[in-house]
């Protein structure tokens, strides 16, 4: 008999969270594990990211509202499967949330994320046009994943149409400058301000590139957060 439960992959994909990756709490590296803080009975580790339009679709679809419906959204649909399906396993949603949670160090571990030149995950499949949405621990006995066996499609790309498609010449030097792409998303004609013409520019994975609506809202909330940042300085 198998030992382990079948993960419910049909219920996310069909919500939008159409990326999953299961790890087992005692598989991740030691400092991981310290950060993560498990209590007493949790060994799992669930990874929940989207790719492609699916999620913003569902979102919508949802009506679910507020200043951040994807966060919202996420933690609903999660929550909803484990109190329909999983009632009696213990689970915390650790992101969204307060807990400091090194998202693109478990995209590693899973086989995601490569770090393009512009400072967005990408890999092979979806390009650039994913993202993490949720980290859940639990007490569950889910098969857990084996990586993903991607290669980083940025090492074979000779033309970087990325880095001349910048307005503000933020990789030039073959480097990523945070401040000139800062300072130029804050200017009042900024064609980067609800965008990035550098991810645009990007072949791999186009045809899952985000719709106009989920690009001004994902780059609007950054936006804000830039602004903040700023006037708080």
């Amino acid at each position: 008999m198998n030992e382990f439960e079948a993960f419910p992959a049909d219920y996310f994909n069909h919500s939008g969270l159409n990326r999953q990756h299961v790890f087992n709490l005692a598989q991740l590296p030691a400092a991981v594990q310290k950060k993560l803080a498990p209590q007493t009975g949790e060994r799992q580790l669930i990874l929940f990211g989207h790719a492609g339009r699916r999620l913003w679709e569902a979102v919508q679809a949802s009506g679910v509202g507020g200043e951040d419906p994807i966060d919202d959204y996420s933690i609903q649909t999660i929550t909803t499967w484990f109190a329909h399906h999983a009632p009696k396993r213990h689970f915390r949603i650790l992101y969204p949330g307060n807990q400091p949670i090194a998202l693109q160090a478990l995209g590693q571990l899973a086989g995601w994320h490569h770090a393009a030149p512009f400072m967005v995950g990408i890999d092979a499949e979806w390009g650039s046009w994913f993202a993490y949405r949720a980290v859940v621990i639990s007490d569950t006995n889910f098969r857990p994943n084996l990586a993903v066996d991607r290669n980083n499609p940025c090492l074979s790309c000779s033309a970087k149409p990325c880095i001349s498609a910048c307005p503000a010449s933020a990789m030039d030097d073959g480097n990523f400058a945070l401040g000139p792409c800062l300072d130029y998303r804050q200017q009042a004609d900024s064609s980067c301000a609800h965008t990035c013409l550098a991810r645009l520019a990007c072949p791999i994975g186009e045809e899952h590139r985000y719709a106009a609506a989920q690009m001004h809202h994902s780059y609007s909330r950054s936006l804000k957060l830039i602004r903040d940042f700023k006037t708080r300085r």
